[in-house]
């Protein structure tokens, strides 16, 4: 297969840009677009080479794991839209988290999760807010 869509230097830039800590540590595969994100974003870099799915103790099996299983639940809709594919990922995402529950509680957090509005707060937006009653 052919490299189509592999992510890219500016992908991952836009994806993680305020998101890794100065000190972090990743471990991917040896694609090049990651290489020249590592350089200038995080402490440590981790590469595992082509064709090898570890590096001593760091490895990608869990990663290329949940792809693979991505993969196969995806095709049973012989495929999807792509504007529609961040809800395909959430669904598959919410499947994975309960996977070893019981229906019932699958169902419970079914309702308690499509009637909660998520929102996404980052610690550094609770240190620079002003007060809130003055």
């Amino acid at each position: 297969m052919a490299n189509k869509g592999r992510i890219k230097t500016a992908d991952l830039e836009r994806l993680y840009k305020g998101r890794l800590a100065p000190d972090a540590l990743i471990c991917t595969d040896s694609h090049k677009s990651y290489i020249t994100f590592a350089k200038s974003n995080v402490a440590e870099h981790i590469r595992i080479a082509s064709g090898k799915h570890k590096n001593g103790v760091y490895h990608i099996s869990h990663v290329n794991s949940l792809h693979s299983k991505f993969k196969k639940w995806i095709d049973k809709f012989n495929g999807v839209a792509t504007k529609y594919l961040p809800n395909y990922l959430h669904w598959f995402k919410w499947l994975q988290t309960f996977l070893d529950e019981k229906e019932i509680v699958k169902a419970r957090q079914l309702l308690i999760n499509g009637s909660t509005k998520v929102t996404d707060t980052k610690s550094l937006q609770y240190r620079t807010r002003g007060h809130l009653y003055v």
